[in-house]
């Protein structure tokens, strides 16, 4: 699953472990690192290491970091974030791997963040735009245009769920 960040991706990974999905989180990944650096779970520090490693190891470093996590069926890596990650993905798990993507606008999502709140976000707008700048240099964006499923999230919260529920359904099988 990839997406900006404040897109519903949580929302839709929500709908996904009540389908029986496993959720693998590359974030979780990123902020574990983080951790054991000693670093802030901010989106500076968190963001700024995770940019870091890309460049001293590869755009790719965060999927080969995540692969010993996958593991059994109907698993949904969330955090895609290049066409590097797309790329070991696929040769680790094959063909049959689809990505779902998450788009909501800008100022939809900048607006989420901002009631949400969550310590990694961006507190500012200019924040917010470095952020998608930040994530955009790594390949997000061919990553969310050439998806296989694209869930679009600007509606209401139970319109996006019912729209997920049967996206990531006919996926489950």
């Amino acid at each position: 699953m990839t997406g900006m960040p404040g897109c519903g991706k949580e929302e839709a990974l929500a709908v996904a472990q009540n389908l029986g999905f496993s959720i693998v989180r590359m974030g979780d990944v990123v902020r574990e690192e983080a951790l054991r650096r000693g670093l802030p779970i901010t989106d500076a520090a968190v963001g700024g290491m995770a940019h870091a490693e890309r460049q001293a190891h590869g755009l790719g470093i965060w999927a080969e970091r995540t692969l010993p996590r996958i593991q059994g069926e109907h698993i949904l890596v969330d955090g895609l974030r290049g066409r590097a990650e797309l790329d070991i993905f696929r040769g680790a798990l094959g063909d049959d791997l689809s990505v779902v993507a998450v788009h909501a606008s800008p100022k939809t999502r900048y607006e989420r963040m901002m009631r949400r709140g969550r310590r990694d976000d961006a507190g500012t707008i200019e924040a917010f735009r470095a952020r998608d700048l930040r994530e955009l240099s790594w390949g997000l964006g061919d990553v969310i245009a050439t998806a296989d499923v694209m869930l679009v999230n600007e509606g209401t919260l139970d319109e996006f769920r019912r729209q997920a529920r049967a996206a990531l359904g006919r996926l489950h099988g």
